[in-house]
């Protein structure tokens, strides 16, 4: 398997709901006229805290300086693994839960902390840009590591980051943060950026002006129902997670959708904010679900992480696998097809 390094410096940033309205243009524009910008990665996350950026230097360009946007102290990298070669949107996606051994559990025994992103096309394990030597030398044994250059991929070892490693010292697996499971079913979606105008409308308001709707089958507002609402643009290609209750909300025809109609559940980690020095948060969540076969999606945001795993699987919690530190990891299978006779994916 490869291990590729995008090119990508990205910027991690929170946004509280009250202040979204100084954002919003450069939000807009991120999201829906991306070829008026020279932004390649970006992922906006809603959560009942706030909402989460991931944006590359270009696009982070496009945002207000405000004393109301958080940045977290560091400039991250997106990793990728991939079977087959290419890029992650032309190779086989791996799934998070077939690289907790490999990728994730090494890491967190390195010290090394992660953020994590699955999409529907992948999933992306995000590293400080200075943990890169660490990460590239704890890997190497496994992974033919390879790195974007200017669009070129060539060999992470010509470019001499792997040179004065200095191994750091093995750690304890961090202590077990609370989990909860909001009532939610979520989905995880995908569209042609070419249908992207068609619900454009619907689509900022869903990420900007409506507070959800909730489950009519809910009793009371004691439910658990939560906000969550996640839109990614990763080099030209659209991934949603969102719950049943949102998703009713879009024409069916334009979203891709599993072939199986799966839905998710979530376990949430943490009962206050992670922070981003914690490591193994995303291991001690992964590895139990890979032991047991259970495919999931993972996303981190800037105050908590979120597990979604499959409704036909029990969540995590007092019998599931104990929860770790942050950077979170999932598996995630892509048994996704369309609905319509368009490609299931984006050119």
């Amino acid at each position: 398997m490869e291990l590729h390094i995008l090119e990508h410096r990205l910027q991690v940033a929170s946004v509280a709901k009250e202040s979204i309205p100084l954002f919003t243009y450069g939000l807009i524009k991120l999201a829906f006229l991306s070829s008026k910008t020279r932004c390649k990665f970006f992922s906006l996350t809603e959560t009942p805290e706030d909402y989460t950026i991931i944006v590359d230097e270009e696009g982070f360009l496009e945002l207000p300086s405000s004393e109301h946007l958080s940045v977290a102290d560091a400039t991250w990298l997106a990793l990728n693994v991939v079977s087959g070669g290419g890029s992650f949107s032309s190779s086989q996606p791996i799934g998070v839960t077939k690289i907790a051994k490999s990728v994730i559990a090494p890491l967190a025994d390195q010290n090394i902390s992660v953020f994590m992103l699955s999409t529907y096309q992948t999933d992306f394990i995000l590293v400080r840009e200075r943990d890169l030597p660490f990460v590239t030398h704890t890997l190497s044994s496994e992974f033919t590591i390879l790195r974007v250059v200017n669009g070129e991929t060539v060999a992470a070892e010509n470019l001499g980051i792997t040179n004065g490693f200095v191994k750091p010292k093995m750690v304890q697996r961090p202590v077990i943060h609370p989990l909860s499971s909001p009532s939610n079913r979520f989905c995880v979606t995908s569209l042609d950026p070419d249908t992207l105008p068609a619900v454009a409308t619907l689509l900022m308001d869903v990420m900007f002006y409506s507070n959800g709707v909730k489950d009519p089958m809910a009793a009371g507002d004691d439910c658990g129902h939560i906000r969550f609402f996640s839109f990614s643009l990763i080099e030209g290609y659209i991934s949603l997670v969102m719950d049943v209750q949102t998703q009713q909300r879009f024409p069916s025809n334009l979203l891709f959708t599993s072939a199986s109609g799966e839905l998710w559940k979530m376990v949430r980690i943490g009962g206050q904010p992670l922070g981003f020095d914690e490591c193994g948060i995303v291991a001690q969540i992964s590895e139990p679900l890979a032991a047991a076969d259970i495919p999931a999606y993972y996303i981190s945001t800037f105050k908590f992480d979120h597990a979604l795993v499959s409704v036909r699987h029990r969540p995590p919690g007092r019998a599931g696998p104990a929860p770790g530190a942050h950077g979170c990891l999932l598996p995630t299978p892509r048994r996704y097809q369309k609905k319509t006779s368009m490609a299931s994916s984006a050119p």
